[in-house]
């Protein structure tokens, strides 16, 4: 039989009180994305992590404490106003008590979980690149055929200044899912490759999309490592977001962002001082979500 024997238990009225909390927090953020939706006025920054990550608003409401807690549950009439979706799926229930049981885990998801294991491990284990000075943004708009935000956000430099930049500097992208944006004219510029396959090879603890990916990575492994991990990683996903759009070309004073000019060696010097204290939060993040996934395998 499945055993919580060495998980922490929480009784009923603690777990509700975590959960009010937790939604508390999340809804400072869910709240005014829905509105924005609502109203059709999209946001380049706030907006940016439900868009681009396939998650709904709600999953970063509803609570769930994650493996090695056993939640008080009542056997007969259903708790009124329940505010975690627990699944028979990942969950089961023995003497009065509910809790995340990893022997419900299909193979499948065993090994994606597996991989995104490998993945934030070999990630962890390199060195970080402080010197891409968030040129990944210009790329993708280099010569001007395809401005990916356009419709909410202008340029903030004439498309010549935009595209001397790039020629002029050197272009360290490692991470796949910024290089397939770049411009075709500017990936050969790329000193790296990357491609979905050597993800696992190349991502680097100094990058900001592998940083603010942390988010996608503890949504991919709910409900194994808890939403409290997971509104941490999406808290730090935004201030990722805010510094690659501030350092990028587009225009953001409408929305209350002053520029970080990385056209200038003192906007280089503010993006790197950034990135670094921003890395250094994920590294802690990174750390925790690994924990999280080995206790699956304990």
């Amino acid at each position: 039989m499945t055993s919580f024997a060495d998980h922490q238990t929480l009784s009923i009225a603690a777990w509700q009180g975590r959960a009010a909390e937790h939604r508390s927090r999340a809804e400072r953020h869910t709240l005014a994305a829905r509105a924005r939706r609502d109203r059709g006025i999209p946001h380049p920054v706030e907006d940016f992590l439900f868009q681009y990550y396939p998650y709904p608003v709600a999953l970063l409401e509803f609570w769930q404490p994650g493996c090695g807690v056993a939640l008080e549950w009542p056997t007969a009439p259903e708790l009124p106003n329940r505010v975690a979706p627990f699944s028979e799926r990942h969950y089961s229930v023995v003497d009065g008590f509910l809790f995340a049981d990893p022997q419900r885990l299909p193979d499948k998801e065993r090994q994606r979980l597996e991989w995104i294991i490998e993945l934030l491990d070999s990630t962890r284990l390199r060195s970080p690149n402080f010197a891409c000075h968030g040129l990944h943004e210009w790329a993708m708009v280099y010569r001007g055929e395809k401005v990916r935000h356009e419709k909410t956000t202008p340029l903030r430099l004439p498309q010549a200044q935009i595209d001397a930049l790039v020629e002029s500097r050197a272009i360290t992208c490692s991470h796949h899912d910024a290089f397939r944006f770049f411009a075709a004219d500017a990936r050969p510029m790329n000193r790296l490759q990357p491609t979905l396959a050597s993800r696992v090879d190349l991502e680097q603890p100094g990058c900001v999309h592998a940083n603010m990916d942390l988010y996608k990575w503890a949504a991919k492994s709910m409900p194994w490592v808890g939403t409290p991990l997971l509104l941490d990683c999406f808290e730090l996903a935004l201030e990722l977001r805010d510094l690659d759009m501030r350092a990028s070309p587009y225009d953001l004073s409408a929305w209350g962002r002053e520029p970080i000019c990385i056209e200038t060696p003192e906007g280089r010097r503010i993006y790197e001082s950034e990135q670094r204290r921003l890395a250094q939060l994920a590294t802690g993040l990174r750390g925790r979500l690994l924990d999280g996934l080995r206790k699956i395998h304990s």
